[in-house]
C-alpha cells in the first residue's frame, strides 16, 4: 500500500503527538514504504516506552500488580501484544475460500507470537466487510476463525464489524509470558558468528502465489505444497516455543529470508 501526501498538510493534533516530529523527513517525498510510513508516524510520538519496544514482531511490556511497570525494571510477568491487519486486494489471491483467509489472518499474529517463544493467550478480531457479501461467506469467515482458535488454543473475545468496500480483518493478541526479558529474544541481538537457523524451508509461499496469479503449471507435488503455504500455513509454533529461550535473535520471516536478514 502507498500513500501520497506532502508532509505541510499533515495535521496532528491529539495530545499523544508533537506538533513537529523528532526527526527530519524529506518535504518532498510523496511514496512512502511501509517502514517509512511508520517512522514518519513514530516521530511524532513522543513516548519512552514505545522507544523501547518499537520494531519487534510483538510489543512486549512489563507488568506487575496490576499496573505497569517502568521499561527499566524488571518484573515477573510480561505482557505480549501483536497487531496484524489483512486487506483482500491486496494480501488474498482470488481462489482463497473466506474460512482461509479468517484462519490465515489469526495465524499471522501467531506466528509472530511463536518467533518469540510465547504463546499466545486471546484476541479481539475487527472485520469490515463489503455489503454484497452473503451469509454463507460470513458463516465461512466465522468457521475460518473457530478453526485458528481451535488449532492454536487462541480465544476469541470479541471485536468490532464495520460495512467496508473489501474484506479487511485485523487481529489483535494478547498473551503473557514468565519469562525473564533476558530470555525473550528480540530483532536485534544477533552477532558475527551465530549460526543461523530456520524453521523450515523457503520459497514455497513465493512459488504458490506465481502458480495462483499466473495460472503456471508445476509438478504435482510441488504445485500442491506451494499452494498449500498459501491458502492453508502452518507456523512451526512448537520449534519457536520450545527454542526460542535459546537465541540470541529471532524474527518471524513470512516475508522471505532476504528481508528477514
Amino acid at each position: 500500500m502507498q500513500l501520497e501526501f506532502q508532509l505541510n498538510q499533515l495535521q496532528i493534533k491529539s495530545s499523544l503527538f508533537l506538533t513537529t516530529p523528532r526527526k527530519r523527513f524529506n518535504p518532498f517525498m510523496k511514496r512512502l514504504n511501509e517502514r517509512e510510513i511508520i517512522d514518519l508516524f513514530t516521530s511524532y510520538i513522543d513516548d519512552p516506552l514505545l522507544d523501547k519496544v518499537k520494531n519487534d514482531d510483538v510489543v512486549i511490556f512489563p507488568l506487575r500488580n496490576g499496573s505497569l511497570k517502568r521499561m527499566n525494571k524488571t518484573s515477573s510477568m510480561n505482557i505480549v501484544l501483536k497487531s496484524d491487519m489483512l486487506v483482500e486486494s491486496t494480501d488474498v489471491p482470488k481462489t482463497m475460500k473466506p474460512w482461509q483467509i479468517a484462519r490465515k489472518a489469526i495465524l499471522a499474529c501467531v506466528s509472530d507470537f511463536a518467533a518469540k517463544g510465547i504463546r499466545p493467550y486471546a484476541c479481539l478480531i475487527s472485520i469490515g466487510i463489503p455489503r454484497n457479501y452473503s451469509r454463507k461467506n460470513i458463516a465461512s469467515l466465522a468457521a475460518g476463525f473457530a478453526r485458528a482458535s481451535n488449532e492454536y488454543n487462541v480465544h476469541i473475545l470479541g471485536g468490532d464489524t464495520n460495512e467496508s468496500k473489501e474484506l479487511i480483518i485485523d487481529c489483535n493478541m494478547m498473551g503473557v509470558t514468565t519469562l525473564p526479558d533476558s530470555k525473550i529474544p528480540r530483532r536485534k541481538g544477533a552477532k558475527v558468528g551465530d549460526l543461523i537457523v530456520t524453521s523450515g524451508k523457503f520459497g514455497y509461499t513465493s512459488s504458490g502465489l506465481k502458480i495462483i496469479l499466473s495460472h503456471l503449471s508445476a509438478e504435482k507435488k510441488f504445485r500442491t505444497k506451494s499452494i498449500s503455504s498459501v491458502t492453508l500455513p502452518k507456523p512451526q509454533v512448537e520449534f519457536g516455543f520450545k527454542l526460542a529461550k535459546y537465541f540470541s535473535s529471532s524474527i518471524d520471516s513470512s516475508d522471505g529470508l532476504s528481508s528477514s536478514l
